[in-house]
């Protein structure tokens, strides 16, 4: 085969070289033309910070503008949006997979919900609870809460039949029966988890941009209202490396945890740790 053919042979995996340089490439074409847009003199070009400025930024937030206070305190929120989102979601999903009067319930409301901008909800959010905390925290919880719950009933549904009817016939009850089902799809649900976190980050943004004292929102809502891009776009990259970080430690925690199904993944040639069942989540956080 050809050097040019093996470039372009669907689903031919790459070598190593390649996993390790093309991410240079991608980024170095970024910077590189990051550097060079702001000497172009097109409309509201000028309002683009220079690198340099940016990375002169990050030092000020960090020693000025409690960098890391803000990024844990957003942190947390998003925790408590996250735990509250599966203490009643992944219940609620098995649930409603195993039994499908409670999923023809529940779901007609639950499906519209998905396709429903958030930011429609914030008017509402706010006269229910106020400006304060408990409003970003169930801000965010209703932002995550019905695409972790479609996720579950999912998985659930992905559980094979066999391994019921083999429960049953050691004896198992019912109760028996919906702790399997957990324990078997859980895995696959968690996989989930690292998407929803970046929904998360990315909800928190708006969240914060009202009334906040503290998180990275406010922190970047704070330079837009002096103008200050520099410290804007610093934010943002800051935003970024910290849901990257907290979604590595997903992955890492996934890893240890449940090391077959990345041994899985290698041997069925997916070399994916996702399943299928979280594209939605994905189509969601990039607003599909």
């Amino acid at each position: 085969m050809s050097e040019t053919n093996r470039w372009f042979t669907i689903r031919k995996d790459v070598a190593p070289w390649v996993r390790w340089a093309f991410p240079f490439v991608s980024w170095g074409t970024i910077v590189l033309l990051w550097i060079l847009v702001p000497y172009w003199q097109g409309p509201h070009v000028s309002l683009l910070p220079r690198p340099l400025g940016v990375i002169r930024a990050f030092g000020m937030l960090w020693s000025e503008y409690d960098l890391l206070g803000n990024v844990f305190m957003s942190w947390l929120r998003i925790a408590q949006a996250f735990l509250w989102c599966a203490v009643v979601a992944i219940p609620l999903g098995i649930l409603m997979s195993s039994y499908r009067w409670l999923f023809e319930l529940i779901n007609p409301v639950a499906a519209p919900m998905r396709a429903m901008p958030l930011t429609a909800f914030l008017p509402a959010f706010i006269a229910l609870f106020g400006i304060e905390e408990k409003e970003k925290i169930a801000f965010l919880w209703f932002g995550m809460f019905f695409y972790l719950l479609a996720v579950v009933v999912e998985e659930v549904n992905r559980v094979d039949n066999a391994l019921l009817e083999t429960a049953y016939t050691l004896g198992a009850k019912q109760r028996h029966a919906l702790w399997l089902v957990f324990r078997a799809s859980f895995p696959a649900i968690f996989s989930s988890f690292r998407i929803l976190y970046d929904i998360g980050w990315t909800y928190v943004i708006l969240a914060e941009m009202l009334n906040a004292r503290k998180g990275v929102g406010y922190m970047v809502e704070a330079a837009r209202k002096v103008l200050d891009f520099d410290r804007v776009y610093a934010g943002i990259i800051a935003i970024g490396v910290a849901a990257f970080l907290f979604r590595f430690l997903l992955t890492f925690l996934e890893r240890q945890l449940f090391p077959w199904r990345r041994a899985s993944a290698a041997l069925s040639g997916t070399g994916a740790a996702v399943p299928s069942a979280t594209a939605h989540l994905k189509a969601a956080k990039h607003g599909a």
